[in-house]
C-alpha cells in the first residue's frame, strides 16, 4: 500500500510521466494513435488535478485549491450541458463527461506550467 501511495505521489509531482507512459504503452500495444493520445488525456488529468490543486494550496497558503478546481469543473459542465439542451434539446451525459474532463486537461496543463513557474520564482525570490 505504500508503494501505491509513493508512486501516485511521484506521478503527480510530474504528471508528463504518466502521459508519457500511457500514451507509449499504448502506441506499443494498440497502433492508434488517436485514441492512445485521448486515453493518455484522460488519465494524466487525474495527476495534474492532483498536482494543480497543491501548487495552488503552495503558493497561495490556502487549502481551497482542489475545491475551486472541482469548482470550476462542475460549473463548466453546467455551461456545456446547457449549450448541448439547447442545441440539441437533450444532454447526452457521456459526451458532457468527456468534453469536460478533456477541457479540464487542457486547462490544468496550463494550469500546472504557470504555477510551476510562480513557485519556482517565489522560491528563488525567498532564497535570496
Amino acid at each position: 500500500m505504500e508503494f501505491l501511495r509513493n508512486s501516485f505521489g511521484v506521478l503527480s509531482v510530474i504528471p508528463i510521466v504518466p502521459f508519457l507512459i500511457v500514451y507509449f504503452t499504448g502506441i506499443a500495444l494498440k497502433k492508434e494513435k488517436r485514441k492512445t493520445f485521448l486515453l493518455a488525456m484522460d488519465v494524466t488529468t487525474l495527476f495534474l488535478l492532483m498536482s494543480v490543486s497543491s501548487l495552488f494550496n503552495t503558493i497561495f497558503h490556502s487549502h481551497f485549491g482542489f475545491y475551486l478546481i472541482l469548482l470550476i469543473v462542475l460549473i463548466s459542465a453546467g455551461l456545456i450541458g446547457g449549450a448541448q439542451n439547447r442545441l440539441k434539446g437533450k444532454v447526452d451525459g457521456k459526451r458532457l463527461l468527456r468534453a469536460v474532463w478533456r477541457l479540464s486537461f487542457f486547462f490544468m496543463s496550463v494550469g500546472y506550467v504557470l504555477f510551476m513557474a510562480l513557485g519556482l520564482i517565489q522560491y528563488i525570490s525567498q532564497a535570496m
